[in-house]
């Protein structure tokens, strides 16, 4: 998906306050965990953490470059550069932008790092759409723009494989949080095991997003239902999330503990976190109907 029109000046700045505003007015009510700072840290193999205390970004290296996951907040160019320099690789050389959804607190950076970096931008059909319309046309935070625009290069769908240097990672579409949500998985071999990895977008449903009566948008409920039934039948054993508090990562991981591999394997914690979204789910999809 490309755009390659250009906008009258006057239309480009009456865009450019729509998207700054609703940040700007969201930056006193932001909560604490997605404005503070944390260090990063290894994950397992060539996966870290490179972002903020509750909304995650994620690193995967490769000596032929590297994938972003996620930029969180608009601001968050500055730290996330920091945090890869401190564990001696370079934001330069990030060669693919990938996003597990298309809301703002996940992907307001994208437009500047991919201006820094020249890296590729790959996203779902779905959230492709919203990415390169900041957020106008999200169906539920949608009619206006919340995020700098950004255009992506390649579009992304289920089961394809992203290949850079020894890097194989697979494409899963989980819609429902939005419609593009999408997981990546891929393995890691050290110490004499593998280990089956899932960056996972788990199923949360936001705050006035209908499912079954007035749907969000149509299909939605089949997506979570789909979703969940898809996340429990990956194999999983270290697995991370777009926000750090949805994986416990503060219970399994404080600043400057030893690296271990061990250290986010939590098959059973992902089984479980999948079925309390689903019963949530379902308690949404009741509460509809009751009223």
């Amino acid at each position: 998906m490309h755009s390659s029109s250009r906008l009258p000046l006057p239309l480009l700045l009456l865009l450019t306050s729509l998207w700054i505003s609703p940040l700007s007015n969201a930056q006193s009510t932001l909560p604490q965990g997605w404005v503070t700072p944390h260090p990063a840290f290894r994950i397992i193999g060539p996966l870290y953490a490179v972002g903020m205390q509750d909304l995650s970004v994620f690193l995967i290296t490769s000596d032929e470059g590297h994938i972003l996951i996620n930029t969180g907040l608009q601001d968050s160019t500055r730290h996330i550069r920091n945090n890869i320099e401190s564990l001696g690789f370079r934001l330069e050389d990030v060669r693919i932008m990938l996003t597990m959804q298309a809301h703002w607190d996940h992907t307001a950076a994208m437009a500047e790092i991919k201006e820094i970096t020249g890296a590729e931008v790959w996203a779902t059909p779905e959230d492709a759409r919203v990415m390169e319309d900041g957020g106008f046309s999200d169906a539920h935070f949608g009619g206006r723009q919340t995020f700098r625009p950004v255009e992506v290069d390649r579009i992304i769908r289920q089961d394809d494989v992203i290949t850079l240097g020894d890097l194989v990672i697979t494409v899963h579409e989980h819609p429902g949080h939005t419609e593009g949500s999408s997981s990546y998985t891929f393995e890691v071999a050290e110490n004499g095991r593998t280990y089956d990895v899932g960056i996972i977008n788990m199923g949360t449903i936001n705050g006035g997003k209908r499912i079954v009566v007035n749907p969000t948008y149509a299909g939605v409920a089949e997506d979570f239902a789909t979703t969940y039934n898809k996340q429990k039948q990956l194999t999983v054993d270290v697995w991370v999330a777009a926000h750090n508090s949805q994986f416990d990562m503060q219970e399994k991981y404080q600043p400057g503990q030893a690296y271990d591999p061990e250290t986010f394997v939590d098959p059973i914690g992902y089984i479980r976190a999948i079925e309390r979204l689903e019963s949530a789910y379902l308690e949404v999809i009741a509460d509809e109907l009751d009223n």
